[in-house]
Protein backbone atom coordinates (compact mmCIF):
# COMPACT_ATOMS: atom_id res chain seq x y z
CA UNK A 1 0.00 0.00 0.00
CA UNK A 2 1.49 3.27 -0.82
CA UNK A 3 2.21 6.21 1.23
CA UNK A 4 2.71 9.99 1.77
CA UNK A 5 5.96 11.05 2.19
CA UNK A 6 6.96 14.13 3.76
CA UNK A 7 10.91 12.89 4.48
CA UNK A 8 12.82 13.04 1.39
CA UNK A 9 12.87 11.20 -1.64
CA UNK A 10 10.05 9.00 -2.53
CA UNK A 11 9.95 5.96 -4.66
CA UNK A 12 7.16 5.63 -7.28
CA UNK A 13 5.91 1.90 -5.97
CA UNK A 14 6.42 2.93 -2.07
CA UNK A 15 4.92 6.80 -2.03
CA UNK A 16 2.32 8.78 -3.21
CA UNK A 17 4.04 11.03 -5.79
CA UNK A 18 3.12 13.08 -9.08
CA UNK A 19 4.64 11.97 -12.79
CA UNK A 20 7.10 14.02 -13.74
CA UNK A 21 8.73 12.26 -16.60
CA UNK A 22 7.69 15.51 -18.89
CA UNK A 23 9.69 17.36 -16.29
CA UNK A 24 12.93 15.10 -16.26
CA UNK A 25 12.95 14.75 -19.82
CA UNK A 26 13.36 18.77 -19.95
CA UNK A 27 15.99 18.36 -17.81
CA UNK A 28 17.67 16.02 -19.28
CA UNK A 29 17.60 17.55 -22.51
CA UNK A 30 19.15 20.95 -20.33
CA UNK A 31 21.87 18.24 -19.43
CA UNK A 32 22.28 17.10 -22.39
CA UNK A 33 23.16 20.60 -24.29
CA UNK A 34 25.52 21.42 -21.47
CA UNK A 35 23.18 24.47 -19.66
CA UNK A 36 22.84 25.45 -16.37
CA UNK A 37 19.80 25.38 -14.73
CA UNK A 38 18.59 25.39 -10.83
CA UNK A 39 15.89 23.55 -8.87
CA UNK A 40 14.30 25.89 -6.40
CA UNK A 41 11.41 25.79 -4.59
CA UNK A 42 9.95 25.96 -1.15
CA UNK A 43 9.51 22.84 1.15
CA UNK A 44 7.73 20.08 -0.07
CA UNK A 45 8.18 20.59 -3.69
CA UNK A 46 10.04 17.26 -5.13
CA UNK A 47 13.47 18.96 -5.00
CA UNK A 48 15.15 15.92 -3.31
CA UNK A 49 12.79 13.17 -4.95
CA UNK A 50 13.72 15.41 -8.90
CA UNK A 51 17.49 14.83 -8.07
CA UNK A 52 17.27 12.08 -7.49
CA UNK A 53 16.01 10.70 -10.40
CA UNK A 54 18.08 12.68 -12.55
CA UNK A 55 21.09 11.14 -10.61
CA UNK A 56 19.48 7.94 -11.36
CA UNK A 57 18.68 8.35 -15.40
CA UNK A 58 21.50 10.11 -15.91
CA UNK A 59 24.51 7.91 -18.71
CA UNK A 60 27.59 6.56 -17.48
CA UNK A 61 29.52 9.49 -18.80
CA UNK A 62 28.51 11.91 -16.10
CA UNK A 63 29.36 12.30 -12.54
CA UNK A 64 26.66 13.09 -10.05
CA UNK A 65 27.65 14.79 -6.84
CA UNK A 66 25.04 15.27 -4.30
CA UNK A 67 26.24 18.33 -2.00
CA UNK A 68 24.01 19.98 0.49
CA UNK A 69 25.02 23.69 1.40
CA UNK A 70 22.97 23.56 5.10
CA UNK A 71 24.49 24.35 8.05
CA UNK A 72 27.76 25.50 6.02
CA UNK A 73 28.74 28.99 7.72
CA UNK A 74 29.02 32.15 5.78
CA UNK A 75 33.34 32.09 5.99
CA UNK A 76 32.85 29.38 3.91
CA UNK A 77 31.64 31.96 0.61
CA UNK A 78 34.32 34.69 1.71
CA UNK A 79 37.43 33.15 -0.26
CA UNK A 80 37.70 30.79 -3.43
CA UNK A 81 39.92 28.34 -1.34
CA UNK A 82 38.03 28.67 1.74
CA UNK A 83 35.10 27.29 -0.63
CA UNK A 84 37.59 24.63 -2.05
CA UNK A 85 38.44 23.34 1.25
CA UNK A 86 34.86 23.35 2.46
CA UNK A 87 33.55 21.32 -1.00
CA UNK A 88 36.52 18.83 -0.39
CA UNK A 89 35.16 18.13 2.98
CA UNK A 90 31.63 17.83 1.75
CA UNK A 91 32.21 14.88 -0.79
Amino acid sequence: MKKFNVTGTCIPTKNYMVDISIKLKKIMELINEGHYFTINRARQYGKTTTLSRIQNTLPAEYICARISFQNTSKRSFETEQAFCQMLLKKS
